[in-house]
């Protein structure tokens, strides 16, 4: 049997998010800033005579496999901009390991897991900056997720800016499991040109630098979306209060709440923690990737 190609696709977490201009089109400029943690959906392609696409994993039920799914636009966009660089089909399978509308991400590092597969087989070369330019099409976080590393991200969150260093630290994740649409959150928002992220410290390399940077910033959409599932509050404030926790937050839309900490210990034992009053809540700790 022909070993599968395999692109994992990791959690991404908004540490910093500030809604800084509502656009006329509609959308709006923020400034971010973007880490992943090692966490990830799984991704994996067998050469078929025609693309298609199976969904398992403990989040897998009820995502739909057609053309709206991510996965599929991507390898769709790809095809439609380079007919003939992947001569062959591809079956593709997603191993859905994150929860799904959480706000870490999860559609768009799916889609540029896609993308990432699709030119490791092309038999011409593809242009990161013509990848990019697709990923923004596909979704606001897809480009960011096609790097998976320390960012700032600006604009729609196709500018970005990768961070030459980062400093080693962990994480812990905690979703209700109440899906959270990016649009009502957004609709609830009262202020939309708040002031940008403050410079970041350079060289970045200490977790306590990053936590006094962080202390001067915040998540826009944290406050509308509390007002939608008031439990994320609540998660915050709990997962703030364990032991070596330098900053607790929502990451993106949410609902997924991040504890940020400077060590594997404090983070394990916060996910035991959290686990223990929330038994019937998402709880995962992991090292952020930083290369």
């Amino acid at each position: 049997m022909v070993e599968p190609f395999v692109q994992l696709a990791p959690a991404k977490v908004n540490l910093a998010l500030h809604v800084t201009r509502r656009r006329e089109d509609g959308y709006h400029d923020l400034e971010s800033l973007v880490v992943f943690a090692d966490l990830a959906d799984e991704l994996e392609a067998r050469p078929a005579t025609a693309d298609t696409l199976t969904i398992g994993g403990p989040f897998g039920k009820g995502l739909g496999t057609g053309e709206t799914n991510l996965v599929s636009r991507a390898v769709a966009a790809f095809r439609a901009r380079w007919p003939n660089a992947v001569e062959m089909g591809l079956a593709m399978h997603l191993t859905k390991n994150l929860p799904v509308a959480a706000g870490i991400g999860g559609g768009s590092a799916d889609a540029a897991a896609a993308l990432r597969i699709m030119a490791s087989l092309s038999n011409i070369p593809v242009a990161l900056a013509d990848l990019a330019d697709m990923a923004a099409r596909l979704g606001a976080d897809v480009p960011a997720c096609l790097v998976s590393a320390p960012l700032v991200a600006r604009g729609v969150g196709e500018v970005l800016t990768r961070l030459p260093e980062f400093p080693s630290c962990h994480i812990v994740l905690v979703n209700p499991l109440i899906p959270l649409a990016t649009a009502d959150v957004f609709r609830r928002l009262r202020a939309h040109d708040n002031y940008p992220l403050p410079e970041l410290p350079s060289p970045l390399t200490r977790p306590a630098q990053l936590g006094i940077w962080l202390a001067e910033t915040r998540n826009d959409l944290q406050p509308p979306a509390v007002k939608l599932v008031p439990v994320i509050g609540e998660i915050v404030e709990e997962l703030g209060g364990t032991q070596g926790c330098i900053l607790a937050r929502m990451s993106g839309s949410g609902a997924t709440v991040f504890g940020l900490f400077g060590s594997a210990g404090q983070a394990h034992q916060a996910a035991q923690v959290m686990r223990a009053s929330h038994p019937d809540h998402w709880v995962a700790a992991a090292p952020l990737l930083v290369s």
